[in-house]
Formats: C-alpha cells, structure tokens, sequence
C-alpha cells in the first residue's frame, strides 16, 4: 500500500483518527505526550496478504523503524503493548521466532522494558496451517499470540484493581464460610487477608477473548455500503483490558495501526482521549460505524467539514 501524508480523517469529541503512513505522523506528536501505545502491528507471514505485513525477514527491521518515535512520545510512565501473531517457517513445521527477536532489540536498542508478557488466547480461531493440523496432524491449532507490555521506565503505571474478575465459587464459598491461617504443604503461609473480599479475583496473565464478530453491527455496515471489513481485528475487550489496567481517565492512547479503530472506540467508551492513524482509507471509513453514538465530525480533504451519523445499534 501506497504511503501518504497523513492528514485528519475524522473526530470526536475525545479522539482524532488520521489517514495516513503513521512513520510520517509520529513525528508530530508531542513529546512525552502519550500514556499508553497499544496496537496489532500487521503481523510478519510468509504467505503475502493485503493488509500490508511485512515478509518475516525485514519485519523486525521495519518495525524497529518506529521504535525510536514510539519511546518518544511515550510519557514516563507510559506503556507500549503489542499484540503479535505467530507464524510457521515456509515449507516446514517449525515455527518462526520473529516476535522474541523484535522484543530483545526493543529492549536492547531502544531501552524498552519488558514489564510483563500475556498471551492472547482465541478459543475460536480455526485450525491453520491445515498441512500441519488437519491433514497430517502433526501440530495443534495455533490459538494463541503473543502480547508484550513494554515500559519506558522500571515502574510504569499499571492499577490490576480496575480489571478484577468474578471469583470463583469456592472462593465465594470460603469468602462466605471464612478462613483459618495455616501453613500450606508447600511451606507458604496463608494468613487471615486470604479471606478478605478484594472485589475480585487478579487476572492471570493469559486472556482468554473469542474474537467471533462475523455479525457484528461493524461488519454488517460495512457490507451494506461495499466497504472490506478489515479482516485482523482484535476483540473489544483485548482494548478494554489494557486500557482499563494502565491508564486512567482523560490519559491519551495512541494506536499506530488502527485498521477498524476498535482501540479509539474502546478508548471514547472508557472516558480517555485517543489519537489513531491508518494507512487504508477505506479501513477508516469503515471504523466510523463504531462511533454511532457518538458525535462524530468527518473531515473532508477539501477542509470543509462536514458532520456525518450512521445508525448502528449494536457494536462487537
């Protein structure tokens, strides 16, 4: 795809999405400006797609192109979070470690701090590669990716407070029955707070989120006026998660391959301020079905602004 100066696209009242290469737009944002980068970069595959990935062999070296402008803008307490798919070796079922080496040299080069690794578990994704799967069963489906949490500094701003899950029913029986302190076989000591009602349990750092969207309000819109519906988005609640855990309200979030913008639309929901850029126009056009309801300002390339509502009631 064809780079271009970027150049505001759309709108709201917390958020602008750009049109445009971002490598051109990040070096317009401001220093330090930004509270948490989270993005799907296009993944590195071997088997060429139109949505713009890399060949395995420069991705890491593409990607490294950004680094620099992503630890700038970062604020510093701010985080970076990348959301990468894996990938087999061409021909062979082995498969490639081109997300480990991108991570050691955003640490290494660029002075990233892992603060912590998740992986995003998809139990709805299909059986790929079929070769290796389906046919001659020698692998197991691939349902998971690779998330790194990056940090510019040692202690970046995180609060796992805010992303509490339902307990258990034996933890709801033992809040309930109440707990004595006792030593563990293992020799740990569970004192008396083990029984202290905290409003949730801490999640681990596996996310489970089915991405099973096919008759969102999104993809039906986007059929309905002949849009390509971006065919790598990630769920609502991957966003919802990490923006929730760090950041709070009115901190700005930033995603640099927006695609379908689900991170701005989560990002308006939960009360921040965001800013996206994408390369594809039509991937744009189509994120506006998103914001229905919100009030959303389209800017024409002309400058002249005109305001646009869709009718969408449901959002995946």
């Amino acid at each position: 795809m064809k780079a271009r100066a970027p150049r505001l696209f759309y709108k709201t009242p917390l958020g602008k999405a750009y049109l445009g290469d971002s490598l051109e737009f990040l070096p317009e944002i401001a220093t330090e400006s930004i509270n948490l980068i989270l993005t799907s970069p296009p993944f590195a595959l071997k088997r060429k797609k139109e949505y713009g990935n890399e060949d395995e062999d420069k991705y890491v070296d593409w990607f490294m192109s950004f680094a620099g402008h992503l630890k700038r803008v970062l604020k510093p307490e701010g985080s970076l979070v990348l959301d990468l798919g894996g990938s087999y070796m061409p021909g062979f079922p082995v498969r490639s470690i081109y997300m480990f080496e991108l991570l050691v040299r955003l640490v290494r080069e660029t002075g990233f701090y892992l603060a912590q690794e998740f992986y995003h578990y998809n139990p709805a994704r299909l059986p790929a590669p079929a070769e290796w799967v389906n046919v001659r069963r020698i692998r197991v489906k691939d349902s998971v990716n690779v998330v790194w949490w990056l940090s510019k500094s040692q202690n970046p701003k995180a609060d796992n407070r805010k992303v509490l899950r339902p307990y258990s029913d034996s933890m709801k029986t033992l809040l309930k029955n109440g707990y004595t302190a006792k030593l563990r076989p293992s020799g740990h000591d569970i004192s008396e707070k083990f029984s202290r009602d905290n409003g949730g349990a801490i999640p681990p750092n596996l996310l489970e989120l089915a991405n099973t969207d096919s008759n969102s309000a999104y993809q039906k819109m986007c059929r309905a006026r002949g849009l390509k519906v971006h065919p790598a988005r990630f769920p609502a609640g991957f966003a919802d998660f990490f923006i929730k855990f760090l950041t709070d309200e009115g901190d700005l979030v930033f995603d640099l391959f927006a695609g379908s913008n689900t991170t701005g639309f989560v990002a308006e929901t939960l009360g921040r301020s965001w800013i996206a850029s994408e390369l594809s126009e039509e991937y744009l056009e189509g994120s506006l079905f998103r914001f229905d309801s919100f009030d959303v300002e389209r800017i024409a390339p002309e400058k002249n602004h005109i305001r646009r509502r869709y009718v969408v009631t449901t959002y995946p």
